[in-house]
């Protein structure tokens, strides 16, 4: 698969998709691959990497940095071997209101990594529909994203996401805190 970059309307933030050699979603093209959807060009989205062949072609495909949204799997066993950093941030997809530390914790922890040039980040949960679909787009506006792009955006490139109307809000509701924060 080609790499393709855009820039995003207005935002500043380069986008592409799935880059040469980087692991795609299962199914896609008859692999049983790990399910990985580059949302831009350092941030992916995806489901649940559970054993160690799929740790090593999350590895192959340059990321550095995990944020694991599920409750049900630490990934941080799996990681070691391979230098990448985790943040366990477990979280149940329950359709209930999230506390803004969750949001924080996360938004920290990615905006920390992708401070080095060569860091890329994974943003996963189970399945990769809602909790680290919630949290990428926390991490997308955090970088000045606006929200509606980020959500058309991150549908467009990943469309198995559902942003359940109560996630969407519990992300509303820690922006708008970190705007009241740097005031």
């Amino acid at each position: 698969m080609a790499v393709r970059e855009e820039l995003q309307g207005g935002s500043g933030v380069l986008a592409s998709g799935n880059s040469p050699g980087e692991a795609v979603c299962p199914g896609r093209d008859g692999n049983l691959g790990m399910d990985i959807t580059w949302i831009t060009a350092r941030v992916a989205l995806g489901g649940g990497i559970w054993n160690a062949e799929n740790m090593a072609a999350v590895a192959r495909s340059g990321v550095t940095h995990i944020i694991d949204m599920q409750i049900e799997f630490d990934d941080s066993p799996l990681a070691a071997p391979y230098g990448i950093e985790v943040l366990w941030n477990p979280t149940d997809d329950d359709f209930q209101s999230k506390p803004p530390e969750l949001f924080q914790r996360g938004v920290e922890f990615a905006l920390r990594a992708l401070e080095r040039i060569d860091s890329r980040v994974f943003i996963h949960c189970a399945a990769g529909v809602h909790r680290a679909a919630m949290m990428t787009l926390a991490v997308l506006c955090m970088q000045g994203w606006d929200v509606d792009a980020a959500i058309e955006t991150i549908s467009s490139r990943r469309p198995v996401v559902d942003f359940a109307d109560v996630y969407v809000e519990s992300v509303s509701r820690f922006l708008q805190l970190q705007v009241k924060v740097e005031r």
